[in-house]
């Protein structure tokens, strides 16, 4: 992007701070490197960053990699930022606080600088921090497109798998929304929170007769609809659980279905990939996360919606390794947000 038709902050710097993964590794090692910034196309803005959400899935790919990465990776989904250089006429504008859920085929966030298309992003309202709006958007849209794929209305009973954590807790509220009747697992000393967020049961996720207990509260019908957080067997128990023709959305791979299971309950089954939006190259699907976004923003700034709590992480190499590794130890029921500037 030249400066004769572009917008921008005074002095940007030449180089940038970056926390990389220079190559995959079990432990979760993560360097703090110096970059260039990034290049810009007509219609990409480049963003200062100021705080990012790290999620499962950042601590997923620090270990196995991704296919279309090439080392050092920049590594970071979930940013927040104020724009810093823009073709002259887009918008949002220099100097908009926006926050957006970036391509997997690219370079990450968790840096100084980072760039992306002008209409996969939101403009945040003064009311909501950056630390906030950094903690909303995969988990928060990964419950929108789940509720989305399983058509809840009103009356609809539908079980949370997971219900403490980021996804689930969203997923509770936003069913609430809608009408739902909604029942979750979680453990023990997270009942009251998901109580109160609006689930009429909850249930020990440890407890062995857990399904026995579900059937008894629910009745023999079954769930109408599913929220798989979880996977691999889960999945299968959670598909018991349904009604004939119930509609399941699951947010992790698919484990191997008994053909018996699927003749005798026929579920719809749907799957939630946000990084598939950016993989299919799908314009309709990548502004359709923008829209998404803003009704989460919409949703927390008028307290209709509460966010998970917020747990900082320093903006080092050290700091943030140790908080992907936190992401997979389980028991993590809050978002951990990055704070760079």
């Amino acid at each position: 992007m030249s400066s004769n038709n572009a917008a921008q902050f005074c002095n940007l710097p030449n180089a940038m701070k970056a926390i990389v993964l220079e190559q995959p590794n079990e432990q979760i090692q993560l360097a703090e490197i110096e970059l260039s910034l990034p290049q810009c196309n007509d219609n990409e803005i480049l963003v200062k960053v100021a705080s990012v959400g790290l999620n499962p899935l950042d601590a997923q790919f620090a270990k196995t990699g991704f296919g279309q990465w090439q080392y050092p990776h920049i590594l970071g989904l979930d940013a927040v930022g104020t724009v810093a250089q823009a073709s002259q006429g887009l918008f949002p504008r220099v100097g908009d606080r926006i926050m957006w859920h970036s391509s997997l085929t690219q370079q990450g966030v968790l840096s100084e600088y980072a760039k992306v298309p002008n209409f996969a992003v939101s403009v945040i309202p003064d009311s909501v921090s950056s630390n906030t709006a950094a903690s909303i958007l995969s988990a928060g849209m990964s419950a929108l497109i789940a509720l989305e794929k399983i058509k809840i209305t009103e009356g609809d009973s539908v079980f949370i798998d997971s219900g403490a954590g980021a996804v689930g807790q969203f997923a509770i509220q936003f069913a609430k929304q809608r009408g739902a009747d909604v029942f979750a697992t979680a453990s023990k000393h997270n009942h009251k929170l998901i109580k109160k967020l609006g689930a009429d049961a909850v249930f020990d996720y440890q407890d062995k007769k857990l399904c026995e207990k579900i059937r008894t509260t629910l009745g023999p019908q079954g769930f109408d609809a599913v929220v798989d957080s979880i996977g691999g067997e889960t999945t299968v128990r959670n598909i018991e659980l349904m009604r004939f023709c119930g509609r399941i959305a699951c947010l992790k791979s698919l484990p191997a279905l008994a053909p018996e299971l699927m003749y005798r309950k026929a579920p719809n089954i749907s799957v939630v990939s946000l990084g598939g939006a950016w993989l299919s190259n799908n314009l309709c699907a990548q502004q359709h996360m923008s829209f998404m976004s803003k009704l989460l923003l919409e949703n927390v700034a008028s307290g209709e919606v509460c966010v998970p709590e917020i747990a900082m992480v320093n903006f080092s190499a050290q700091d943030i390794s140790m908080a992907l590794r936190k992401q997979v130890s389980g028991g993590f029921t809050g978002k951990q947000v990055v704070e760079i500037s």
